[in-house]
């Protein structure tokens, strides 16, 4: 490849002669100008060519991600240029270079085609338009985007079309400022004109001239610099006027935070946000400040673990007493955080119990929209095995919560077994979309998808139909509403008459039909118990300061929807790499117990679950 490069620029001359007609002159003569070697140009085009290739392949996320990169300086440039030509001519300006003159104007006003040996005749017009169209391409690009604007009936006619007049009338004011500022001779001569003129071109010409006079004292003195710079900007002067870095940094948080605004954010720029609750049932060991899978799932719901994730642990008794072992824990946990590679911070909260430490979270948690939107925590697999009782109205009031607060939550079940990074998974991820929720179990089974782990797997989406002719029609617009999402899946749609004979009938489910009665029974075992005591104290039924009322019929229907549930789940997707399914709400007065029973006879015989439920918004959205 190295040979044909150099191949190719041998096929050019060293230099390139123009000759310049003066027309005013006697006789009409000829000077030959040679302008540089094309070698530099040709080198400096292929880097730049490359550069542009790796930018376009990596699609339009770096593209948008480089653009500041570029017009920060483009910017910078045009305004160099205006104060340059502004301020000309300079003490050695070209004597071309006259300054803004009407009578420079004057004289450059009519067309004159030098009649060189490249142009004997002038050009026709389509060629000058050719020549001048790429100047106009970055309007109409930037106008060809107004479909991406959030509120395109007020941001087209108050930013698109304010930018299009801008720059047009930007170009426009080149052409005429140039046109009274030097020559005609010195404006075809001079190829870097606006280097000539622009401010301040003797800094620049210093540094050219230093790398002339030696490159490698050059390099070596530039270093120095910076690393002088950095070294006072590092080690600065300790006083009580604080660091002048982080007052920058903190005046700038501030401002992108109020440019979020406290609107609601739209659905194609929803990010998960989520707050993880590190310690929820007290089952770790003492110094082990977070589940380590944890983590681990909080990158899971960000790509490429981007984005802030806040992670909490409560700690029970008095703040006065305990304050300092906050600040201890905190510290530990956020040096957990830091080797674990997330981006996120670290919050303890001193509370007399779990639920109201939790409470106060979900309410006070965050600043503007940079506040958490989903809860993520275990799933309590382990409170009847251990006996703990207070689990269940610790977990049905996290999650009422977490709904009164407009929060979403996603329960892990199986969270021992989740893979890490490296961990490959072959087969699929299957959701079971039975309550709507704005669309945030597809966009956590996309975000899965861009993970190492899970990037082989395929998604499957089961829906529920109330009849075999509405299942056909139901499959149609789910597959176009995923079509027109760009989300690969597979449709499947369950009836309710397969959905009620898998669950009667089919040896597969003994197990769970097993799991069905003992919780029937024990479900009456504890609301005979409640009903004793009610009576042997003489008050109504109570949980939690609240009065509950024991249906029975509702209790076996609400047992008999998860076993069907879960049969269905045990049918399709028994071998599933992770099956997500909707977090049912728990149910109106009633024990908190009878809840805990329902959930655990979903999650039956299920290896690896994300029970999900969204927060009355859509998250993905068709509509811009």
């Amino acid at each position: 490849m190295l040979f044909l490069l150099l191949d190719f620029f041998k096929q050019f001359s060293n230099a390139e002669k123009v000759t310049v007609v003066d027309s005013t002159a006697n006789g009409g003569s000829g000077i030959t100008i040679s302008t540089p070697s094309l070698h530099d140009l040709q080198i400096y085009g292929v880097i730049v060519t490359i550069l542009l290739c790796f930018i376009v392949f990596g699609g339009v996320k770096i593209i948008n991600k480089v653009a500041p990169a570029f017009l920060m300086p483009v910017l910078f440039s045009i305004l160099c240029i205006y104060i340059g030509v502004l301020s000309a001519p300079g003490l050695n300006s070209p004597k071309g270079i006259t300054g803004l003159s009407t009578t420079t104007l004057v004289d450059n006003w009519s067309a004159d085609y030098q009649r060189t040996n490249d142009a004997g005749v002038p050009d026709p017009n389509g060629a000058l338009l050719g020549l001048f169209f790429p100047a106009v391409t970055g309007i109409m690009a930037g106008s060809n985007r107004s479909a991406s604007l959030k509120d395109t009936q007020s941001s087209i006619p108050i930013g698109t079309l304010y930018a299009t007049l801008l720059t047009t009338m930007m170009y426009l004011l080149s052409v005429f400022l140039f046109g009274a500022l030097a020559t005609r001779q010195e404006l075809l001569t001079d190829r870097l004109l606006t280097a000539t003129v622009a401010w301040p071109a003797p800094a620049v010409i210093h540094i050219v001239i230093m790398f002339m006079i030696s490159w490698a004292f050059t390099v070596v003195s530039l270093a120095l610099a910076s690393l002088i710079y950095y070294y006072v900007s590092l080690k600065g002067k300790a006083g009580d006027w604080g660091d002048g870095f982080k007052s920058a940094y903190f005046q700038l948080a501030l401002r992108s935070l109020r440019s979020l605004g406290a609107n609601q954010v739209h659905p194609k720029n929803w990010y998960p946000i989520p707050l993880i609750f590190c310690r929820p049932w007290g089952r770790l060991p003492e110094d082990v400040p977070c589940h380590p899978k944890l983590a681990d799932f909080a990158n899971f719901m960000k790509k490429k673990g981007r984005g802030m994730s806040i992670f909490v642990s409560i700690i029970d008794g008095d703040y006065h007493e305990s304050a300092e072992d906050a600040k201890a824990v905190c510290r530990q946990l956020s040096a957990y955080i830091d080797d674990k590679r997330c981006e996120g911070v670290a919050e303890i909260i001193v509370a007399p119990s779990m639920s109201d430490g939790f409470r106060s979270i979900v309410q006070t948690m965050g600043l503007g929209n940079l506040k958490p939107n989903i809860v993520v925590m275990r799933y309590p697999e382990i409170w009847r095995s251990e006996n703990l009782t207070q689990i269940p109205s610790t977990f049905v009031g996290i999650i009422n919560d977490c709904i009164t607060a407009n929060k979403a939550v996603v329960t892990v079940k199986g969270l021992d077994e989740w893979p890490n990074e490296y961990q490959r998974q072959y087969g699929t991820i299957d959701l079971y979309w039975i309550v709507r929720d704005g669309g945030l179990m597809l966009l956590l089974s996309q975000l899965l998808l861009t993970k190492d782990s899970f990037e082989d797997c395929k998604i499957q989406v089961f829906c529920i139909a109330e009849e075999d002719t509405e299942a056909e029609e139901l499959k149609a617009d789910i597959k176009k509403f995923l079509y027109d999402l760009r989300m690969r899946a597979e449709v499947i749609v369950v009836t309710m008459k397969s959905f009620e004979a898998h669950a009667d009938g089919s040896s597969r489910i003994d197990d769970t039909q097993e799991a069905y009665t003992s919780a029937q029974n024990r479900i009456k075992v504890y609301l005979s118990e409640m009903k004793e005591t009610a009576e042997r104290e003489g008050r109504p039924l109570m949980e939690g300061g609240k009065q509950v009322v024991v249906n029975e019929q509702k209790v076996d229907k609400f047992l008999n929807t998860m076993l069907k549930l879960n049969a269905t789940i045990l049918r399709h997707s028994r071998m599933a790499v992770v099956v997500l399914v909707s977090l049912p709400a728990p149910p109106l007065n009633q024990p908190a117990y009878c809840y805990m029973e329902y959930m655990d006879l979903l999650v039956e015989n299920v290896p690896r679950m994300l029970m999900v439920r969204g927060y009355r918004r859509d998250v993905v959205t068709l509509f811009t």
